[in-house]
């Protein structure tokens, strides 16, 4: 804490590390954390998490940080190699995993600790997981039809549901609730759906287009803004959102990969 204004930081994650921006404020790089680069996730639904994010940057490197830098814990899982995380509000910590003996399953740690609960799905490779607001954990991959396919893990349930999309996603990207809609980026077009939610079937509401994104390996939607960790582009992006169009502020990074936004 500086005084008694909070700072929000942005990490980006590449395939070696990840690099610390000190955005808004500036577009200045603040701190690195070496050879830790993967997706990240943080400890609230969406917006700026406070105090501490989450690298998963392999089957041993589940890593909560203490922003800036400081590292808390690390969590294992012994199915494959974890894609994307995410949070619910009281502090579990679901995996997605996206190869391995266990492809397509979600590893869920209970109060973000111990070994984990495996939650076998219909997906061959998972993604990417976001929780909602009411704790129905969705998230996105490919089935054993090699076809995209966004599947839900209600709150307190154990049996996965498939959800049918209005429309049709390309490639799995980033599941994240904004505020007022389930989002899924998609990573071929580098547009974010908006969608209400209803049994098993999303309605696409509107439309967010990134424009001169090449591919948002992750994005992550803030305070009237979304990130993009643009992977073809060597970019970190900012967009406003949900109005989407050109980029408000560009930082250089090489193959970024994930991207959260915390404060302290």
């Amino acid at each position: 804490m500086l005084g008694l204004r909070r700072r929000r930081r942005r990490a980006v994650a590449t395939y070696s590390g990840t690099s610390i921006f000190d955005y808004p404020e500036s577009d200045r790089q603040i701190g690195t954390i070496a050879n830790a680069g993967g997706s990240e996730c943080t400890n609230v639904l969406y917006g700026y998490g406070k105090n501490f994010f989450w690298i998963v940057a392999g089957d041993t490197q589940i890593t909560e940080y203490e922003v800036l830098k400081k590292r808390i814990k690390t969590l294992s899982d012994s199915v494959g190699f974890p894609s994307g995380c995410a949070m619910d509000a009281s502090g579990d910590l679901a995996v997605g995993i996206l190869d391995g003996s266990g492809g397509g399953d979600i590893v869920i740690f209970k109060s973000a600790s111990g070994s984990g609960t495996v939650v076998t799905t219909p997906l061959t490779k998972a993604y990417s997981d976001g929780y909602d607001n009411h704790g129905n954990l969705f998230f996105d991959g490919f089935n054993s039809g090699s076809s995209f396919e966004l599947d839900e893990l209600p709150k307190g349930g154990s049996k996965v549901e498939t959800i049918a999309t209005s429309n049709t996603v390309e490639f799995p990207g980033s599941v994240q609730w904004d505020g007022k809609y389930l989002t899924l980026t998609d990573q071929a077009t580098a547009e974010i759906y908006r969608y209400t939610v209803s049994g098993t079937k999303a309605t696409l509401k509107s439309t967010v287009s990134l424009s001169g994104a090449g591919d948002c390996g992750q994005t992550w939607i803030g305070a009237g803004v979304v990130f993009c960790a643009d992977a073809s582009n060597n970019v970190a992006e900012v967009f406003d959102y949900p109005a989407g169009g050109s980029p408000v502020a560009v930082f250089t990074v090489d193959a970024p990969l994930g991207v959260v936004a915390a404060e302290k």
